[in-house]
């Protein structure tokens, strides 16, 4: 018993250190860029590239930061994330940027329905079934198909003298 516990007890001890994926950005850089004056360049020589720019909107950059840290079966578990949003004008210059955490995470929710497709609902067996005799060996290889008199079908037979 007392093995035990103590073989659970270290398991807390040796736990996997924090990893930090994304382009971090320190909140003192964040103070040196000004809105109205910083220019894209400006934000990509003191933090780097965006890890995202927004879809439809070229003119927004996107900073993800996650720090993991691996759980049971090594799957990766979120310890805390950020997410740094700058949007620019039509000339490049920064108007506003904002941070966000997990607090501000929306939930997202799984559609439940399916999409249906087109055709007809055959089963397993009708699929298996259905394509015995359609197997065309000649068009499998990119040849034509022969007849019965060794000839390619569709075409006269051929003469011999």
């Amino acid at each position: 018993m007392l093995a035990m516990c103590l073989a659970l007890g270290a398991c807390s001890v040796f736990q996997w250190p924090e990893q930090v994926r994304g382009n971090k950005v320190d909140p003192d850089q964040l103070k040196e860029l000004v809105p109205g004056t910083s220019t894209r360049d400006d934000v990509t020589a003191l933090i780097g590239s965006p890890t995202a720019r927004a879809t439809f909107d070229d003119n927004t950059w996107i900073y993800v930061t996650q720090q993991t840290r691996p759980r049971i079966a090594r799957t990766l578990g979120v310890v805390s994330q950020t997410v740094v949003v700058m949007n620019f004008n039509d000339q490049g210059v920064l108007q506003t940027f904002r941070t966000l955490d997990q607090a501000d995470a929306l939930p997202v929710e799984m559609a439940s329905q399916t999409t249906p497709s087109p055709g007809t609902e055959a089963s397993f067996m009708q699929q298996l079934l259905g394509n015995i005799g359609r197997y065309n060996p000649g068009a499998a290889l990119g040849g034509a198909s022969f007849g019965g008199n060794g000839a390619p079908s569709g075409g006269a037979p051929s003469s011999t003298h």
